[in-house]
């Protein structure tokens, strides 16, 4: 019969695919001309291929079917048989389009294949005039691809939504009048979970809707971050939501719990991560996992010597909590294997009751739980992580100097301080910390009481003998004097800025 179909919802594709046969679709976006080129092509190749299915999928307005297609680009096709992805293709390729069809569904009128010369043949003169027009756009084939490169004021305005509220949700419309169904279903999950949460209508402004898809590297919404992670659309929002991974995360990650807990006891009863050094759901039982399944997860945890529980893989994180603890394991050189979750939900739930840790992703070394994404991150960002991998003999240990290298660049403005920026324990340290948040100014912080050797090494190395010290890109500013002298001049932020 010939003709491109136009799938509606996810029930519209099903129903296209029950038939099984020969299926191509094409994920496309009204705001990519390089998608609404190759449509051109692809509606020539569905005349000339009239036993094989075209399918075409607004990316953005389908997000439950993008996300099943792990679609982060577009266009983007899918080819199918029986109901089997068997091939895929990103960008705008016309020829190699065209190539693919007819290799893989046979050719058309005993053309033995879609190849260059007989392109005009394959799919019209669509084809040859598609390709001609994309080479002189761009010099090669182009994709609509969610990570390129944007304005640093629009970034920064998007960073600013993202961490504008802990738990942030990017929709179609507002939370008292959704504009689209995917975009209601979170907001009742968010508001069935009793959260408290920002949001954007990302119909009120183009520029944040557009940015948003290359800031997240995600093509659909909803979008929904929490504490400036992004944690994923509609589908992961659901499925995290009805295993309750989703009230864990929020725990996780500092969420008051009074904004989670409706009819549970008070926040100040439960455990804390970060106060008890250990996992929180005390009330989850290893015992009752089959002893199959516990052999099993024991020799995954073991497989490697560090091994990261995560959503996604290394290349293709899908979580952004997974995505920094990825990151940082790069940026140490730290070889590892990984297991993503979201393949095995067996694992996926049966690894949160073996390890009483609720949520992904989750590191261990040499088959011991460290924690999840907040206690690694800090564990990397005051030396400890590398200590333990040291220790552990995964990696050689390193020197103090070398210790110490890395905390004062470890945040672009440093302060060893004694006590916290929440709790001082010295007057001197106090002003100091007064006169950053005066200035507006963001630091790291180091608690030189917390590590002697870190405190008596620190003196000899910037030669300064007495604690506060600041550090701006790993350079000595000084002590609490000379901080207060700049900050009573108006120098300070120029400095730390500089």
């Amino acid at each position: 019969m010939g003709g491109v179909k136009d799938v509606q919802s996810k029930a519209d594709l099903d129903a296209a695919l029950s038939g099984g046969g020969s299926v191509v679709i094409h994920f496309w976006a009204a705001w990519c001309a390089a998608s609404k080129q190759m449509d051109q092509v692809f509606s020539h190749l569905s005349v000339d291929f009239p036993h094989v299915v075209f399918l075409r999928v607004e990316a953005e307005e389908q997000p439950e079917i993008s996300e099943s297609y792990t679609v982060s680009v577009v266009p983007y096709f899918v080819f199918l048989k029986d109901g089997k992805t068997i091939d895929k293709l990103e960008g705008a390729d016309p020829s190699g389009l065209a190539n693919i069809v007819s290799k893989l569904y046979g050719s058309i009128a005993n053309l033995g294949s879609a190849a260059p010369a007989n392109l005009g043949m394959a799919a019209g003169h669509a084809v040859l005039e598609t390709a001609k027009d994309l080479a002189k756009q761009n010099g090669s084939a182009k994709t609509e691809n969610l990570t390129s490169g944007q304005p640093d004021d629009l970034r920064k305005r998007l960073q600013q939504l993202v961490d504008s509220h802990p738990v942030f949700l990017f929709m179609k419309g507002t939370p008292e009048q959704p504009k689209c169904g995917f975009s209601r279903k979170v907001v009742e999950i968010l508001n069935n979970e009793g959260v408290q949460f920002g949001s954007f209508d990302i119909l009120s402004d183009n520029d944040v809707r557009e940015g948003m898809k290359k800031f997240s590297n995600w093509p659909t919404f909803p979008q929904l971050f929490c504490k400036g992670e992004f944690l994923g659309g509609c589908d992961i929002s659901v499925a995290m939501h009805e295993s309750g991974e989703l009230k864990d995360v929020f725990r996780d990650h500092g969420i008051p719990l009074n904004a989670i807990l409706k009819t549970s006891e008070p926040a100040e009863d439960l455990p804390s991560s970060e106060a008890t050094g250990t996992a929180k759901g005390g009330s989850r039982d290893a015992s009752s996992l089959s002893a199959a399944l516990t052999s099993n997860l024991e020799s995954l945890i073991n497989s490697s010597p560090v091994m990261l529980f995560m959503k996604g893989s290394p290349e293709e994180p899908k979580c952004g909590f997974s995505n920094k603890v990825v990151e940082l394991l790069k940026k140490d050189n730290v070889r590892y294997q990984s297991f993503d979750v979201l393949t095995n939900d067996e694992v996926r739930q049966g690894l949160k009751v073996f390890s009483n840790w609720p949520s992904y992703p989750q590191l261990y070394i040499k088959g011991e739980l460290i924690g999840g994404s907040d206690i690694v991150l800090e564990m990397h960002r005051t030396g400890e992580l590398k200590k333990v991998l040291a220790d552990k003999g995964i990696i050689q240990k390193e020197t103090l100097e070398d210790q110490l290298k890395n905390l004062v660049s470890s945040s672009p403005v440093m302060l060893f301080m004694k006590g916290t920026p929440q709790a001082p324990r010295c007057g001197f340290s106090s002003k100091v910390v007064n006169a950053l948040h005066e200035e507006g100014i963001s630091f790291g912080s180091f608690d030189i009481l917390s590590d002697e050797e870190v405190r008596q090494g620190l003196k000899t190395y910037s030669n300064w003998p007495t604690f506060p010290q600041l550090y701006y890109r790993g350079e000595l500013i000084g002590g609490c004097d000379i901080v207060l002298e700049l900050h009573k001049s108006g120098e300070l932020k120029s400095t730390l800025s500089e």
